[in-house]
């Protein structure tokens, strides 16, 4: 009988991250200071990061050796499997062969500790005592919660208010970790009071929250500022993710032919693909989709220009694409799929034409949840789900079609915390919502004019 789980020893586990920089079809652009608009230097990023992970932040260097402490804490939940999705091909009738890797093995239930972990590490390692972070649908929240309370860090979470209100439990799984969690907008700091004095009602978005996130951690000298997304460092480290599924497929013998993730930041996305762009580059055909909401379609219906990566803008101005950084999506259950861009080499590799996206309505994207569910047996997280709805797409163009084709695509994370929406999609109460062209051209119209580079 063939096996539909592929595991990985231990032993077999990546030591190495693999950084995509070198391999670039051109060269990033560089970030910019919030204030002067003039490239960052490592002594602007100081403040916010510690030097390690500024230096990986800019390297060249292919390969970055994963630190001993680190890889014994991998072990815990890695290397994680790569999974036969062989009852849902049978139900959609096509030869298609789908597979997907599953993180949701993880402690915290998505891909997301890779970077959590690592970041914890290196701060502990430079005198850091505390870490903030902002947090959407709570699974980077509740990673470095994980990851903070394994190194003995205090951890300050700033939750989206309308996630904070819709997911109680993952506020719960990062206070048993030990951070203390605040809806955002809060009036803890400057950023959220101006809001709330806008808005009282706001139900806050991740621009707002990194606003709070890093003007906390600008106050603080024992403190340090976490991104779980969209920075180089943040993508080497969910490398592994890639890396682990690249080796599994070898073990089997099978090509992919369509990688697919959901992307709200793009670290899902960009660690699970980033291994296999090189093949890419060099002629191999392979098609790479990245999943996004149409409530906050980045990708799909941003401009790749230089923006403030965060609402206040206090954060580096990096070149994206972008619905403008004072986009407020609407409250849907994607909770993590709602930032205003996308990581810089992913938004460079789309800009290539080397990556392509879809977005989905959320009504199609539970529909593909349930579905897998039901089959399958494990039940998504939102966003995942829209990776799983591009997956179930390509697996139809190929039976309408008859080409037998490999589709793999990331799991990112269950969705045992996001009941809730489940229970708004059985209800049928979940509303399909296309983030109207009006707004965007409107939120567009506040982007920084930075000097020609």
């Amino acid at each position: 009988m063939e096996e539909t789980k592929i595991y990985l020893s231990e032993k077999e586990m990546p030591r190495q991250w693999y950084n995509i920089q070198p391999d670039l079809p051109k060269p990033l652009p560089p970030p910019l200071h919030p204030g002067t608009k003039q490239p960052l230097g490592p002594q602007d990023l100081a403040p916010l990061f510690p030097m390690a992970l500024i230096e990986q932040e800019v390297s060249q260097q292919r390969w970055i050796d994963i630190p001993e402490e680190v890889l014994a804490i991998y072990k815990l939940w890695r290397p994680t499997p790569l999974c036969r999705a062989k009852r849902l091909e049978e139900v959609l009738k096509t030869p298609a062969r789908i597979y997907y890797k599953n993180e949701s093995w993880s402690p915290p239930g998505s891909h997301k500790p890779n970077t959590a972990v690592a970041q914890a590490y290196y701060n502990k390692k430079e005198g850091v005592k505390r870490l903030t972070t902002e947090t959407g649908a709570g699974q980077w929240g509740s990673a470095l919660a994980f990851g903070c309370n394994l190194f003995g860090l205090e951890c300050q979470v700033y939750m989206v208010k309308v996630s904070y209100q819709q997911k109680p439990y993952r506020r719960s799984l990062m206070e048993t970790w030990g951070a203390k969690v605040t809806p955002s907008p809060s009036d803890k700091t400057q950023a959220g009071r101006n809001i709330l004095a806008q808005d009282p009602n706001s139900p806050g978005s991740l621009g707002i929250a990194i606003s709070e996130a890093v003007e906390d951690a600008l106050k603080r000298e024992d403190t340090r500022y976490s991104l779980g997304s969209v920075l180089n460092h943040v993508i080497l480290h969910q490398t592994i993710v890639g890396l682990e599924t690249k080796a599994q497929l070898k073990k089997i013998g099978v090509e992919p032919d369509i990688l697919i993730g959901c992307v709200g930041g793009g670290s899902n996305f960009s660690g699970f693909s980033f291994p296999f762009i090189p093949d890419k580059i060099r002629g191999k055909k392979m098609r790479f989709i990245a999943a996004e909401p149409t409530a906050c379609p980045t990708l799909t219906k941003g401009v790749y220009r230089y923006d403030f990566g965060d609402t206040a803008q206090m954060a580096p101005i990096v070149k994206m694409y972008t619905l403008g950084h004072n986009f407020i999506p609407p409250g849907i259950h994607a909770g993590g799929l709602r930032y205003h861009g996308d990581a810089p080499l992913l938004c460079l590799l789309y800009d290539e034409k080397i990556v392509e996206a879809v977005a989905y309505p959320q009504n199609p994207v539970f529909e593909a949840a349930t579905l897998f569910a039901r089959i399958e047996g494990i039940v998504p997280a939102p966003e995942t789900a829209h990776a799983l709805k591009a997956a179930i797409d390509e697996a139809l163009k190929c039976q309408e079609k008859k080409e037998e084709k490999v589709i793999v695509f990331n799991f990112s994370g269950h969705g045992h915390f996001d009941l809730s929406a489940y229970d708004s999609f059985l209800a049928k109460k979940l509303e399909d919502y296309e983030y109207p062209e009006e707004k965007i051209k409107e939120a567009l119209k506040h982007l920084p004019k930075v000097p020609a580079l």
